[in-house]
């Protein structure tokens, strides 16, 4: 693994993935040894992951967002990224070309579902939304949501703290296995992935290579076999760029591109039923008029 960062202006996502490290490991409180007496990483190591100076191990991203007590959808989606900034993969792998495939069915149309943005664990970005608009039977089921992914996290808080012996010693006490998703196949539908843990890394995998659209923006088809479910997502975007998604019944579930921040991210769907991978559809529109563009799993 490479010592040294890259350079600032080549690797946005890197430096940001560092910086919402810094960001959290402030959040808890703990200096630099606490933290490696915490973890199965080192003071020095933490300091070279914090400083941007190495990348930091998925696991080790996880842990720290459990610690602080942070859903660790945006971190991980930055992960992602970062690590194909860091290896050179998002310079060097050329994504493949895929045609379209055919044009949306007319037995539904788009839907209004929320955008997922950032990541598929489903955090909200940060500071923009609010309550006032979570008002009835549907916010109410988010937040529930939202509380069971904060009590999960403090599980795996609880997990990683050192176990006191009775001669003062600490021990690290390894993870537990992560709980059941929360929903499955139809009962998934329309809601997001990471609050139902169907975006968990070891539960989700992308349906084919990536898709290239005419604008150059980058579609892929996300799929957890755990909750019988898929969604879709989109990089490489443009302001006013918008996805959807279809299982072939039902109506469409859609997100947008609405903002800078959402350029630089990954933005995701809402989830449908996975059950028929065959039937699946994905269909993109770019931002100010544009040739519609559908595609199905693996071009």
């Amino acid at each position: 693994m490479k010592d040294t960062a890259p350079p600032t202006a080549a690797a946005p996502a890197c430096n940001r993935l560092a910086a919402g490290l810094r960001e959290l490991r402030a959040r808890t409180g703990l200096s630099m040894v606490a933290l490696a007496e915490r973890t199965a990483y080192s003071k020095s190591s933490w300091e070279r992951y914090l400083n941007g100076k190495q990348l930091a191990p998925r696991q080790a991203v996880e842990v720290l967002c459990a610690m602080a007590g942070e859903p660790p959808g945006r971190l991980m989606a930055l992960w992602e990224l970062a690590d194909g900034e860091w290896s050179g993969r998002a310079d060097s792998a050329p994504d493949p070309v895929a045609a379209p495939a055919a044009a949306r069915p007319g037995d539904g149309g788009p839907g209004d579902g929320r955008s997922v943005r950032s990541a598929e664990p489903g955090q909200a970005r940060r500071g923009h939304v609010g309550l006032g608009g979570w008002a009835g039977p549907r916010g109410w089921a988010v937040v529930a949501a939202a509380v069971c992914v904060v009590a999960v996290a403090a599980a795996v808080w609880v997990a990683v703290l050192p176990n006191t012996g009775s001669n003062g010693s600490t021990a690290r006490v390894p993870s537990t296995a992560p709980p059941p998703p929360g929903c499955r196949g139809q009962g998934c539908v329309g809601k997001d992935p990471g609050l139902m843990g169907c975006g968990m890394p070891s539960r989700v995998r992308a349906l084919g290579p990536p898709l290239r659209t005419s604008t150059g923006a980058r579609l892929e088809f996300r799929y957890s076999a755990a909750c019988a479910a898929a969604w879709a997502r989109i990089w490489h975007s443009h302001i006013g760029n918008v996805i959807e998604v279809s299982s072939g019944a039902g109506r469409w579930r859609r997100a947008e591109v609405t903002d800078t921040y959402d350029t630089q991210e990954y933005v995701f769907t809402p989830m449908v039923d996975g059950t028929d991978r065959t039937k699946l559809r994905v269909c993109f529109e770019p931002g100010g008029g544009g040739t519609r563009e559908c595609f199905a799993p693996g071009g």
